[in-house]
C-alpha cells in the first residue's frame, strides 16, 4: 500500500504524459529512491551500526576503574587469580575449538573486571552455552574464605525470623478458635525434602557467574538443589538467554532458567572436567578421615608430576581421570539418608510413635558413586559409541601436536593437555547426547478417589431386545390401566341410571 501511494503521489506531482506506458518505470524509480540518501541536508545522517553498538558495550572493558592503577597490584592479581584466557584459547585453537580471538580477549577483560568487583579466590572461564535469543558466557569462581559464610548466615537469620513470626501467628489463631471443629487431616505424607549441599562442597563447590556478552554485568547463579538436578535429567529445554524465563515442562521444574542453567552446569562439570593422571593427588593428612566417611572429596596438585607424552595420552583413556565428584541419583555428590531427620522427629513426638512406626518404609540403601580421580576408561559408552574420543591436534606435524579429548556424552566438552598444561572448556547447547529422540515422561496414573463397590457401580446400558420388551410391558400396563378406568366409568353410569 505504501509503495502504491508513493507511485500515485509522484504521478500527481509530475503529471507525465502516457502514464500507463511508463508506470513500470515510475515504480522502479520509487523503489530505488528508498535506498538513496537525502541530498537536501547539510550534514550526513548519523547511522548506528551493530558494530558501533557492540563497541559501546565493550568500551567499559578497556577503561580502568581507578585511573592508571598500580602495576604491581595488577601483576599480583594476574598471577594469582586471573587465568590466561588467551593462552588457553591458543591451545584449543590448534584443534579448531574455541571462540574468535576478539571474543576471547573481551572475555579475558570481563573476567578481570569480575575479579575486581567480587571477593574471589580463583576464577576460570568455564565455557559458553548457546541460547535461542542470547548466549551465556560462564565464569567458574571460588569465594575467599569467610565471604560466602556471611551470606549463608544472613539468609538463615531471615528464614528463622520469618518462621518464628509464622509460628506465633499460628498459635494465636489456635487459641482464638478454641474448641471449633477441626477439618479432616490428609493421611498423605510427602517424601522428605533432600537439602542442598553446603556452599564450597559437592555440587555447590564453585560459584558461577554468567553474562550474555562481554561488557554486560555479571549475574551470580543461585546454588543448585538436588530436586533441580533430578528434574533436569528428565527434561530437555533450550535456553533463551534470559535468566528469569520460566521453564514450562513436565515434570514441573522447581525454578526458572537461572536454576535450570545452574543444574546443567553442575551435570556437565561432573561428567567432563578431566585431567592427566598423576597431576592431582589426595592429601595424606585427610586420607583416613575421608575413607571413614565413604570417599575423598579433596585433592591437591602433585609437585612431582611427570608429564605424559602426547602418544601416551591418546593411546589409552586410563591416562585421564575425573577431578570433579560425580553426582548420585539423589542429586548430591555426598549421599544423605532421607529418613534420618524423620526418625529424630518421631522420638520427640511420643504420642504418634506407634502409628508412624507401623507406616515406616524400608531402610533406603546408600548410594555410592565412582570415587574421585577415577580413570576415563571406566566410563560407560553410549550403545556402540565410546564415552570419549582422544586425538592429536594435527597429524601433519606430530612432534608439535597436543592431545585433544572430546566428550561424546556431552557434545561441546573438550580438554587438551601438553606438558604440565591442561584445561577444560564447554561450548554447546547444554544438552546430553541421546541416540534416541527425547520423549517426555508420561504423567502418573490417576489415584483412586474411593473404593469401588456394588452400591456405586453404574448399570450397563440395556440391549435392543431389553428396550423393546420394556416398551411392550409399558404399553400393556397403560392398556390395562385404560380398561380399568373404562370399567369404572361404565359402572358409575349404571348406578346413576338405577337411581
Amino acid at each position: 500500500y505504501d509503495h502504491l501511494a508513493n507511485v500515485l503521489t509522484k504521478v500527481l506531482d509530475e503529471q507525465p504524459r502516457d502514464v500507463v506506458d511508463i508506470i513500470e518505470n515510475i515504480s522502479k524509480d520509487v523503489k530505488g529512491a528508498q535506498f538513496q540518501r537525502k541530498m537536501d541536508t547539510l550534514r550526513d545522517e548519523h547511522e548506528i551500526l551493530p558494530a558501533f553498538e557492540a563497541a559501546e558495550k565493550r568500551k567499559a572493558l578497556f577503561l580502568k576503574a581507578n585511573g592508571e592503577g598500580n602495576e604491581e597490584q595488577e601483576e599480583e592479581i594476574g598471577e594469582s587469580l586471573l587465568p590466561n584466557v588467551m593462552e588457553t584459547a591458543f591451545y584449543f585453537e590448534q584443534a579448531g575449538i574455541g571462540l574468535s580471538k576478539d571474543e576471547s580477549y573481551h572475555i579475558f577483560l570481563a573476567l578481570k573486571k569480575l575479579i575486581t568487583v567480587q571477593p574471589i579466590q580463583t576464577c576460570r572461564f568455564w565455557g559458553k552455552i548457546l541460547g535461542l535469543e542470547m548466549n551465556y558466557i560462564i565464569a567458574e569462581a571460588q569465594y575467599l574464605e569467610g565471604e560466602e559464610e556471611e551470606e549463608e548466615e544472613t539468609e538463615e537469620e531471615e528464614v528463622t525470623e520469618e518462621g518464628g513470626k509464622e509460628m506465633d501467628e499460628v498459635e494465636e489463631e489456635d487459641e482464638e478458635k478454641g474448641k471449633e471443629d477441626e477439618p479432616p487431616k490428609s493421611t498423605y505424607k510427602p517424601p522428605p525434602v533432600i537439602p542442598k549441599e553446603l556452599n564450597g562442597t559437592g555440587t555447590n563447590k564453585y560459584v558461577y557467574f554468567v553474562c550474555n556478552e562481554p561488557g554486560k554485568p555479571w549475574m551470580k547463579l543461585p546454588p543448585v538443589t538436588p530436586a533441580q538436578i533430578v528434574c533436569a535429567r528428565k527434561i530437555k529445554k533450550f535456553f533463551t538467554g534470559r535468566l528469569d524465563a520460566p521453564i514450562v515442562s513436565f515434570p514441573p521444574f522447581p525454578g526458572n532458567e537461572a536454576n535450570y542453567l545452574r543444574a546443567q552446569i553442575a551435570r556437565i562439570s561432573a561428567g567432563t572436567q578431566v585431567s592427566p593422571v598423576g597431576f592431582y593427588q589426595f592429601g595424606e593428612e585427610e586420607g583416613d578421615n575421608e575413607d571413614e566417611e565413604g570417599g575423598r572429596d579433596t585433592y591437591e596438585e602433585n609437585p612431582d608430576f611427570q608429564p605424559l607424552s602426547v602418544a601416551e595420552l591418546m593411546d589409552s583413556l586410563s591416562t585421564w581421570v575425573h577431578h570433579t565428584q560425580s553426582i548420585l541419583k539423589q542429586g548430591r555428590c555426598i549421599w544423605l539418608n532421607p529418613s534420618q531427620k524423620s526418625k529424630e522427629e518421631e522420638e520427640e513426638e511420643e504420642e504418634e510413635e506407634e502409628e508412624e512406626k507401623e507406616e515406616e518404609p524400608d531402610e533406603v540403601q546408600q548410594e555410592v558413586g565412582p570415587p574421585l580421580l577415577t580413570p576415563l576408561s571406566e566410563d560407560e559408552g553410549i550403545q556402540n559409541i565410546p564415552a570419549w574420543t582422544a586425538q592429536p591436534s594435527t597429524n601433519l606435524i606430530p612432534q608439535y601436536a597436543i592431545a585433544i579429548l572430546q566428550s561424546n556424552r556431552w557434545p561441546g566438552a573438550y580438554a587438551f593437555a601438553t606438558g604440565r598444561r591442561f584445561d577444560n572448556i564447554y561450548i554447546g547447547w547444554g544438552h546430553k547426547y541421546s541416540p534416541e529422540n527425547h520423549s517426555p515422561t508420561l504423567p502418573p496414573p490417576a489415584q483412586a478417589e474411593y473404593p469401588s463397590g456394588p452400591e456405586i457401580t453404574e448399570t450397563t446400558d440395556p440391549t435392543l431386545e431389553e428396550e423393546l420388551a420394556f416398551k411392550a410391558a409399558k404399553e400393556e400396563a397403560l392398556a390395562s390401566a385404560e380398561e380399568e378406568e373404562d370399567k369404572e366409568d361404565s359402572e358409575d353410569d349404571e348406578e346413576d341410571d338405577d337411581d
